[in-house]
């Protein structure tokens, strides 16, 4: 009878150990993938100022524009949190889509290898961003999902683990097409 006491006690034992060690690996892949999407989303700012020069003698009337990417590009430094990364990470992307947009105006700038190449490495950028939100996203939400599920939630209950954000968008703006119009002259 004792020898059956103590083999359940150790199989509770080593099934908390594994739910906790999952949970760790987890929280460990949540990290990671954030980590993808800040490195993509660093790379991207770090590509705007050359693009930005490259344009900024073809569109001289886009000067609000060019504006808001510098403001962003200034307040990404001082951000911590996901959700505000996230909400500049939207901003910046309709700014961007702004400017390739005007560009297909002016042949000699769509002519330009510099535009044309940093066009190309800012075009790589998003998609390997997009992709990083995705895996981001979906191992949140498989973390996320092992910290709400039985028997698992009584283990991140009692190690205090968290659940996390999901990258998303916060505004509706940054969900709507990028309107472009030419008639106006600033």
């Amino acid at each position: 009878m004792v020898w059956i006491i103590v083999a359940i006690i150790a199989v509770i034992i080593i099934a908390i150990i594994a739910m906790y060690n999952g949970l760790v690996q987890a929280r460990i892949k949540v990290d990671n993938a954030w980590s993808q999407i800040d490195v993509q989303l660093q790379r991207r700012f770090d590509l705007i100022p050359n693009f930005v020069e490259t344009v900024k003698g073809y569109m001289t009337h886009e000067n609000e524009t060019f504006e808001k990417i510098a403001q962003l590009r200034t307040s990404w430094a001082n951000t911590e949190s996901i959700s505000e990364k996230a909400n500049l990470d939207n901003e910046l992307s309709t700014a961007l889509k702004t400017i390739m947009a005007v560009s297909e105006n002016y042949p000699d700038l769509k002519a330009n290898q510099n535009f044309s190449e940093l066009s190309e490495e800012l075009r790589n950028t998003e998609n390997k961003i997009s992709f990083s939100r995705q895996f981001y996203n979906d191992t949140v939400t498989m973390y996320n999902t092992k910290l709400e599920v039985f028997p698992s939630n009584i283990i991140a209950g009692m190690f205090n683990f968290k659940s996390r954000d999901l990258f998303k968008t916060e505004n509706d703006e940054a969900r709507k097409n990028v309107k472009v119009d030419f008639g106006s002259n600033s």
